[in-house]
């Protein structure tokens, strides 16, 4: 069976996309970002929890001060991004699963009152998000730049709290000249799906 998808909209999403390591001076607007998150929003998440949080890099100063908790490599690039965004997990999510998760809001206290267990349900979950988060940026025409290359505990404090536990950074934009790598080797289908 072939996919439903426009092969055109397979290869924006999936096949022609790279990680973009050089991006054009083009600005990421506002409406951009808002379509993209109104895209996004969407996807599944256990218990609706959707714990991913966004912080977007604005201004000069703000960037400089990320600039300098990436890893030496990683630097140039989030330099020069149109846009910089920081994806955290937010491990009081819960707080909000009263709205999110009507029809059982007891949900809140039944299965998320230890801190332990917010934390792992954020991890994974907003992990999930963030991979919504690149593909939506992809939708939208852009470039995506996902990073783990940075000091974790540095930017928590810098950025964020000791609530929100930083996933990644994404640099967002038009891919610039020599944007992309090499595609690297993917894993067959007999190498990744297994039936029992």
């Amino acid at each position: 069976m072939s996919l439903v998808l426009d092969p055109a909209a397979q290869d924006l999403l999936f096949r022609e996309a790279r990680t973009a390591n050089t991006f054009t001076d083009e600005p990421v607007t506002e409406e951009q970002v808002q379509a993209i998150y109104d895209l996004v929003k969407y996807g599944p998440t256990a218990f609706n929890q959707s714990p991913l949080r966004v912080t977007l890099v604005r201004s000069p100063e703000a960037r400089e001060r990320l600039v300098g908790l990436m890893a030496e490599g990683n630097r140039p690039k989030t330099a020069a991004a149109p846009l910089v965004a920081i994806l955290s997990a937010d491990n009081e999510f819960h707080e909000e699963l009263p709205a999110l998760f009507p029809h059982f809001p007891q949900a809140k206290d039944a299965f998320f009152s230890e801190r332990p267990v917010r934390e792992q349900a954020a991890l994974m979950n907003g992990t999930l998000q963030a991979g919504y988060f690149l593909v939506g940026i992809r939708a939208a025409g852009l470039a995506a730049g996902p990073m783990t290359g940075f000091d974790f505990p540095a930017v928590q404090k810098e950025f964020l709290d000791d609530d929100h536990t930083p996933l990644m950074v994404v640099n967002i934009g038009k891919p610039g000249e020599d944007a992309w790598f090499p595609r690297s080797p993917r894993l067959a289908y007999d190498e990744v799906i297994t039936t029992v």
